[in-house]
């Protein structure tokens, strides 16, 4: 917390100094309790992140807070906020201290009727529905969500980890979920955090044919989120003791009646909007706001956000290239002034970029999805069947009976032919990672076909 408050103290005062300020002049104005080598790392990852800007160079280096009325895109297009937004913007960018301390109005929530008021305007959800609708025809929940499951997995993992400061890169995280390698010199909690966003994503798409969107959904997905990383008791349902956030104002509900109260509300309401980009929206806004959970709140409002997309077959919500200052500020924005419009802004910019990627992966889609998805388990089968140098009926049973119990049926006969091909092809050079000796591929093989391996 004290390391927290002193970064504060130095994006404050380069706040403040408008026209940017030097590092020794900053030093001089943090005071003697500040480390140089501290405040040094400090710029450099508020420069990487975006929050700070770093003009000149070596003597004449200067610093000063970036404006949020800018944020630059990684294609070179620059997203900017409405007057609205930046008014909003502009007051959660002032010092906590300076801000009014505000409790969760839940007047807010009543006032919202579903197909009445909408928080997009019928513009922006036309936009969005042009750009992101997958079905051309009537086809199953889920379809599309399952075309691109594996490129879903690793964004949405990646990105909603990297929000709440998951230091894991996209190569790790998609190392880590398709073939189970993690990080060296990373936290557990980083990777529990990535694996929990794996099988809450795998949730939805499964159960796509049958979601609902209710209170116990929610808490499923929460559960899944938080495994782990919160008390066993908190896991799935609702706190029981307050809350506060961090760099706001903002005094959530304490009452558990009131929260799993309001909980219901939401979902009721979220259940009766007709468009699937407001009902979204109003997933990802009430549900942060809400603050039902002892923590993982936000994780599990961006995944909420994500079931009406995957029930309508439109692009999901993957939050790529979403900055962690910004998604922040419109969250402030959200719990202190009730304000949506930073967060409308964000989600219609980046959405459109996410379509834009989405359209060129299924365009440059040549891989066999089942092969990809299965990967781990197809080595796991693999693996089992030779140490325990299974042949003929023996192997084919297993990997019948394997597949049964752990592939979904539609995937089953493409997942035994990937099974078989693997075996025609096996050598050597394919057993890396699988834990499997030369000797014992060796002793199996002969099993296998003794008449070639004794040629």
């Amino acid at each position: 917390m004290a390391k927290k408050l002193k970064k504060m103290a130095v994006l404050t005062i380069l706040h403040d100094e408008a026209k940017g300020v030097a590092f020794k002049e900053l030093l001089r104005l943090l005071g003697p309790d500040y480390a140089e080598r501290s405040v040094r790392r400090w710029l450099s990852e508020m420069v990487k992140d975006g929050i700070v800007i770093q003009t000149g160079k070596k003597r004449g280096t200067h610093y000063k807070a970036a404006s949020l009325e800018y944020l630059p895109s990684q294609d070179g297009d620059d997203l900017v906020f409405s007057e609205a937004s930046q008014k909003s913007l502009n007051y959660v960018a002032e010092p906590i201290f300076k801000r009014d301390p505000v409790a969760y109005n839940a007047q807010w929530l009543e006032d919202y009727q579903p197909n009445i008021n909408s928080y997009l305007s019928s513009e922006i959800k036309t936009q969005l529905f042009n750009a992101g609708s997958r079905t051309k025809e009537k086809e199953p929940a889920g379809t599309y969500a399952r075309r691109i499951y594996d490129r879903l997995l690793i964004d949405l993992s990646y990105n909603s980890s990297r929000l709440e400061g998951n230091t894991y890169s996209l190569l790790e995280t998609e190392r880590l979920i398709l073939e189970g390698e993690a990080a060296e010199g990373k936290l557990d909690e980083e990777k529990i955090m990535i694996l929990n966003h794996k099988e809450a994503i795998r949730h939805l798409i499964d159960n796509a044919d049958t979601l609902i969107i209710d209170t116990d959904e929610i808490c499923t997905l929460h559960y899944l989120l938080s495994d782990g990383l919160v008390p066993a008791q908190y896991a799935g349902k609702v706190r029981d003791h307050g809350v506060r956030i961090g760099g706001s104002t903002y005094i959530p509900y304490e009452n558990p009646k009131q929260l799993m109260h309001q909980l219901k509300v939401i979902c009721e309401k979220a259940k009766d909007i007709q468009d699937p980009y407001e009902q979204s929206f109003f997933l990802l806004t009430h549900i942060a706001y809400l603050q039902a959970f002892f923590d993982v709140n936000k994780r599990t409002s961006r995944l909420s956000a994500n079931i009406p997309l995957i029930l309508k077959n439109c692009v999901p919500l993957s939050f790529n290239n979403v900055g962690k200052k910004e998604y922040s500020s419109a969250m402030i924005a959200i719990y202190e002034l009730n304000d949506v419009n930073p967060l409308i802004d964000l989600y219609k910019y980046f959405y459109l970029k996410t379509c834009q990627s989405y359209n060129a992966t299924i365009e440059a889609m040549r891989y066999d999805a089942i092969r990809v998805r299965y990967r781990t388990m197809r080595r796991s089968v693999m693996r089992y069947i030779i140490v325990n140098q299974l042949v003929g009926k023996e192997m084919q049973t297993y990997i019948e009976s394997e597949t049964e119990k752990k592939v979904g049926k539609e995937d089953q006969s493409e997942f035994i032919k990937d099974v078989q091909e693997d075996i025609q092809e096996i050598s050597s050079q394919r057993i890396s990672g699988m834990g499997i000796t030369k000797q014992e591929l060796e002793q199996w093989l002969e099993k296998l076909n003794p008449k070639k391996s004794g040629t």
